[in-house]
């Protein structure tokens, strides 16, 4: 969901969007060096206006800390893994590329480092430590918005698509 939201609000506002998993990611699933990630994000976030998917802790202090607004996709867990399965499924089945050339496999997403154990394993730590992140002065600037469905989430692209 988070791709697709953010795909569709950078379109709306005319804003790059930048998908950190793609500068996250080398050929063969080898995570970018820790500062060769970060000064990719910070070079693609040095624009005025943009659009960011995805949130890794590396990389939070300089997305959060030059956005103006996060908004949480806080969608219900069975909606959250039926997606990544089907997602991971369609993907390995089809062969479809992704970052650097990797693809997704169906092997590996029956492994401890797949996109479903992770969508397993860090919910409950998510859902728990992002209040408390929001509510740090380093982010007190920023607006929250949470989006707990889909429909929800919707909603809120077709009122933003009215309010330019």
């Amino acid at each position: 969901g988070k791709t697709t939201f953010a795909a569709a609000l950078a379109a709306q506002i005319g804003a790059p969007r930048i998908e950190l998993d793609a500068l996250h990611w080398r050929p063969n699933w080898v995570e970018a060096p820790r500062e060769e990630f970060r000064q990719a994000v910070a070079t693609a976030t040095a624009a005025e206006r943009w659009v960011s998917d995805g949130n890794y802790g590396p990389v939070r202090d300089l997305v959060w800390g030059r956005a103006t607004a996060v908004i949480w996709l806080d969608y219900p867990f069975a909606t959250v893994l039926r997606r990544a399965l089907y997602r991971t499924a369609r993907r390995a089945l089809l062969r479809e590329e992704l970052y650097s050339g990797n693809r997704e496999t169906l092997r590996n997403a029956l492994s401890r480092d797949s996109i479903l154990w992770w969508v397993v394993t860090t919910r409950r730590r998510r859902r728990r430590e992002y209040p408390q992140l929001f509510e740090q002065a380093a982010f007190a600037h920023l607006q929250v918005v949470t989006l707990r469905h889909p429909r929800v989430a919707a909603a809120f692209l077709r009122r933003h698509a009215t309010h330019r």
